[in-house]
């Protein structure tokens, strides 16, 4: 029996790859299914399955794919209705792979579909659970995303929740592992750790949601308290996963054309694509084709794809680092982002070199940003961070600005005041600046590195630390 966890840091997602006698199952795959497909050659297995825990709302299954190119069954748990071919599982059907078998279990509460799938070895011993969303390592699913399908309040999901996981998964034996769908990261919850899998009988002892005194009401209450609002990109996901989508050889195709800077900017003018560049931010910083967004690669970059480009169908013309134009390709479709018209080639560079128009952001770093506050030059002081990282501890001077919820945060600032922004390390505040530069704002400066570099220096004031949530 082969067990692999296949995990994706931006994403802080795990997918499973299942391995008895030469058959195989892949668990929540994601959308490049290559990486699956070259597994079972290279082991002479044939993939059996494709088994979802639910419907993703934070990234676009390859279950559709890899079934096509496979033959492999999708399954599904109770309560789904994909719109395509797949076997709708009952609660507590086995499915056989080799010598093993794995075994539904049906718990919603995450969504009414959310399953379980239990894995048992050649000798019927559970061993390990593929939890989904429906329990993470130090957290459970959010129970607010399905309120819309499931016709019921999140307080209802919850409530759900809590019968799931005591009737299903705490009755389990505590030296079954736990191989969850997501880590810490991601928008599914709230309280996730860094961990990627752990002991049933740890997650007794440390996850809050498993507390064997807590009672359901005193559950509802924890598990709904602090939730921000998902992302917008989330339903649009969650309808992609549910009734299929164009087949990722032709996103890959569409997305592989490079246009010369002449064809680039042409096709900037005769669309609506949004042009998003991918470099880091503080390359970004020092010159870019004007109106474009910086989002960089090496970062959380699909989930703020997500966030800051509210339509999946909208045209986006990329700009890369020479040699990394497939992957962003692939990374956006991982989201749903499949209209991509092409990239530029020879990057920013080529752009420049032709002598046509450019921008830029200033750039200040930590020891430059101290000395203008001390001369009075920085009285503006933006904090793009999420609000549990503020609270948590922040520079006394500045005034919270989230980027999720960016349109909000523009309200904030009067064009004719100049503004100094930072987040934690420079990611989001880049995110924020390029945005709101596209749309004309052209007063706000960077400090480089961030609150952490602020903190590290111990050149600024700031709160005292509080403990998230506390």
């Amino acid at each position: 029996m082969k067990v692999e966890q296949i995990y994706t840091g931006c994403l802080a997602q795990g997918a499973y790859y299942i391995e008895s006698e030469g058959e195989a199952v892949v668990i929540d795959p994601l959308r490049e299914v290559e990486p699956y497909l070259k597994k079972a050659k290279n082991a002479g297995a044939k993939i059996k399955y494709v088994l979802e825990t639910h419907f993703h709302a934070d990234f676009v299954s390859g279950h559709v794919d890899l079934a096509k190119k496979t033959g492999a069954t999708i399954v599904y748990g109770p309560k789904a209705n994909p719109d395509f071919d797949a076997h709708i599982a009952t609660d507590g059907e086995i499915f056989q792979l080799g010598k093993i078998s794995i075994k539904v279990m049906h718990t919603p509460g995450h969504t009414m579909e959310s399953t379980c799938y239990l894995l048992r070895n050649e000798s019927g011993k559970d061993v390990a659970l593929f939890s989904g969303d429906t329990l993470f390592i130090g957290d459970v699913g959010r129970p607010d995303l399905a309120q819309k399908a499931a016709h019921m309040t999140q307080e209802q999901l919850a409530e759900t929740l809590y019968d799931s996981l005591r009737t299903k998964i705490m009755p389990l034996a505590d030296d079954i592992v736990v191989y969850p769908a997501h880590g810490a990261g991601s928008a599914c919850g709230k309280n996730m750790s860094k961990e990627t899998s752990d002991s049933l009988g740890h997650q007794k002892l440390v996850n809050y949601a498993l507390r064997a005194d807590m009672s359901k009401d005193e559950f509802v209450k924890e598990v709904t308290d602090g939730l921000l609002p998902p992302p917008a990109y989330f339903p649009l996901n969650v309808a992609m996963n549910k009734q299929g989508y164009d087949p990722i050889d032709e996103v890959m195709e569409r997305g592989a054309r490079s246009l010369s800077p002449r064809a680039f900017e042409a096709a900037a003018n005769e669309t609506s694509a949004l042009l998003l560049d991918t470099r880091a931010a503080e390359i970004f910083a020092k010159g870019f084709i004007p109106n474009s967004i910086n989002i960089g690669i090496d970062g959380n970059f699909a989930p703020w794809v997500g966030a800051m480009i509210p339509d999946l169908k909208h045209e986006i013309l990329l700009i890369t680092d020479p040699g990394r134009e497939e992957e962003t390709v692939m990374r956006l479709a991982r989201v749903g982002y499949d209209h991509c018209l092409g990239h530029l080639e020879g990057g920013f560079e080529a752009w420049k070199n032709e002598g046509r128009e450019t921008d830029s952001i200033e750039s200040i770093d930590v020891e430059r940003f101290a000395e203008r506050i001390a001369k009075g030059e920085a009285e503006n002081i933006l904090d793009v961070r999420k609000p549990d990282e503020y609270e948590a501890g922040h520079l006394t001077l500045a005034e919270i600005a989230p980027l999720d919820f960016l349109n909000e945060s523009m309200l904030l600032i009067d064009k004719r005041k100049t503004y100094h922004i930072h987040c934690a390390g420079g990611y989001r505040s880049m995110i924020f600046i390029s945005a709101l530069r596209a749309r004309g704002y052209d007063n706000l400066i960077e400090v480089a590195g961030g609150f952490a570099a602020m903190k590290k220096s111990g050149k600024f004031e700031t709160t005292e630390y509080v403990r998230p949530g506390k």
